[in-house]
């Protein structure tokens, strides 16, 4: 399952997806900002990308048809 931003440019960035082991794929921009970077403390083998506050709704959509689905609706 996957949200994709309505406004997305021609590449599909940025989309989450849901995986089948409870996380979350976010497919959006590579933060490359040094003084963003320098607020974060990122480990060594992660990264951060970046979606708009747009995207935010598909994450409470995904939850409310979790729940729908949960109770058989």
């Amino acid at each position: 399952m996957a949200g994709k931003d309505p406004d997305s440019n021609p590449t599909g960035s940025p989309t989450i997806y849901r995986t089948d082991r409870g996380s979350w794929f976010v497919q959006g921009w590579v933060v490359s900002d040094p003084e963003a970077l320098a607020t974060m403390d990122i480990p060594e083998g992660e990264t951060v990308v970046e979606i708009p506050d747009r995207m935010i709704q598909f994450f409470r959509e995904f939850f409310e048809e979790e729940a729908r689905a949960e109770r058989g609706s």
